[in-house]
């Protein structure tokens, strides 16, 4: 009983870090916690991934009601692009038991590095220099603004390129759903890149979105067999403990930073992802 108390102790306590980080940068905590519990733990790939999905929900469920009291999501960007993910994320549930992936592990590691670059040559920005309505965004009042504690000031944003987000968020909502690495790791890029958000506005929409994304695959693996409830149990919780510190430091953190430390973490999902398709994986 013990060794199994240990083991789930030690589930929660990398739960907890996923959580933290998933909050912070919109990831939803699946990125990370899927090669902890493969790697670290040595638990089925399927199960892992699996969990991750739970997981995604509770990130979501811990940080979406702080940042929507705190205006740094914004639901009409949210439920706006939700349509085109939640449709990929369902597309790609089913497609992962039928499509070999590898050829897309190498199409969306090159997206991924692509990312990362133009995010780093951005890295020093806090806040999006002004720039005039896009047309779609107009029409549906997508611009905001959101009090920064770090800049210690009420910081207002345009917002432009809806119409290349849409089918961006199509194809991460099947990234999720066909890889299990998180949609979170191209809905941020392409919120920040394509609609140039504020990077605080585009990880907290993320969460926003990601655990409707999450929920609507979900169901997919659990009639698969593969959300195993003691694995996935201690999951949930750590991660949503997790997200309710990273939101708290995510408040108080500066946008550069956040914008570098995505960076490094596309750059090693990017690289996971490489590996993967020449067939070094984590099973």
């Amino acid at each position: 009983m013990a060794p199994v108390l240990d083991f789930l102790g030690v589930v929660f306590l990398c739960s907890v870090v996923a959580g933290i980080f998933g909050s912070m940068l919109g990831l939803g905590g699946g990125t990370i916690i899927v090669p902890v519990l493969t790697l670290g733990l040595g638990i089925d790939i399927h199960h892992a991934i699996g969990a991750a999905i739970v997981s995604v929900i509770a990130t979501s469920s811990g940080a979406a009601a702080a940042y929507l009291r705190d205006h740094l999501s914004n639901v009409r960007i949210g439920m706006f692009l939700e349509m085109a993910t939640t449709a990929g994320a369902v597309s790609g549930a089913f497609l992962a038991g039928i499509v070999n992936s590898a050829f897309l592990y190498v199409i969306f590691a090159l997206v991924l590095a692509y990312s990362a670059y133009m995010m780093y040559r951005r890295r020093a920005e806090e806040v999006p220099a002004h720039f005039p309505m896009g047309r779609w965004a107009k029409a549906l009042h997508m611009q905001g603004e959101y009090y920064d504690p770090a800049l210690e000031r009420t910081v207002t944003y345009n917002v432009k390129g809806a119409r290349v987000a849409l089918p961006l968020m199509y194809v991460a909502g099947v990234v999720s759903g066909l890889l299990g690495i998180g949609s979170g790791v191209l809905k941020v890029p392409a919120m920040d890149i394509a609609m140039r958000l504020p990077m605080k506005v585009s990880t907290a929409t993320s969460n926003f979105m990601i655990g409707v994304t999450a929920a609507a695959s979900a169901g997919v693996y659990f009639a698969r067999g593969d959300i195993n409830p003691v694995i996935a149990g201690p999951v949930a919780l750590g991660v949503l403990c997790g997200a309710l510190i990273g939101t708290h430091w995510m408040m108080r953190a500066r946008s550069s930073s956040l914008r570098k430390v995505f960076v490094i973490v596309l750059a090693v999902v990017s690289l996971q992802m490489l590996l993967k398709s020449v067939g070094v994986s984590w099973r």
